[in-house]
């Protein structure tokens, strides 16, 4: 197992941006994304997928439609021949809905803790890992926890490279077409050690 990992954000970055999923039928993945999930797979490197799911939060639907949507985007990717080695997803939201999942956490991004959770179990060294996103809120938790981030103009990515314009938060390492192009840029870094 690779000593890196590669943290993908889900909507937007693997799956079309469509607002809150509120059906498994509603997902449709990124044309692409399992090609590159499978990349990684190919090259022993850890694809895990880490999405804030704040729509449980604001009562849009319950946790358990989480499950099933990450059930759903499984059997696709499978069927593509690509495979999530883990999924972490954090339904808080810090100022709406109801306790439990009305609390500032230490998971929702860009607070580390799916990918802390996700460096301690496979004993991945976060300052090598990557984390793709299309958001601001992607780049920022790569900076918390030191690993490379990369911007995909897939989702929100291309209206988050007109609101920076230039002017980063956090500066993305590299942007990308879409997450394809993302792990094929992995790919070549490691390969070239």
């Amino acid at each position: 197992m690779a000593e890196f990992g590669v943290f993908l954000d889900r909507d937007g970055t693997v799956t079309e941006e469509i607002g809150y999923v509120n059906d498994p039928a509603r997902l449709r993945l990124i044309p692409g994304s399992a090609e590159a999930i499978a990349l990684l797979n190919s090259r022993r490197i850890p694809a895990i997928l880490a999405t804030n799911q704040a729509g449980v939060a604001r009562g849009y639907f319950k946790e358990e439609m989480i499950g099933r949507c990450h059930s759903r985007l499984e059997e696709m990717l499978a069927a593509l021949g690509a495979k999530l080695d883990a999924i972490y997803f954090c339904p808080h939201h810090p100022s709406v809905g109801e306790p439990p999942y009305r609390q500032d956490c230490g998971c929702r991004k860009p607070k580390p803790g799916m990918l802390t959770s996700a460096a301690e179990r496979f004993g991945l060294d976060l300052t090598r890992s990557f984390v793709i996103g299309d958001k601001a809120s992607d780049l920022e938790v790569a900076k918390v926890v030191g690993a490379r981030p990369l911007l995909v103009r897939t989702g929100y990515g291309e209206g988050e490279i007109e609101l920076a314009g230039g002017r980063w938060k956090v500066e993305p390492e590299a942007i990308f077409l879409n997450l394809l192009d993302a792990v094929r840029y992995i790919v070549e870094k490691e390969a070239a050690g």
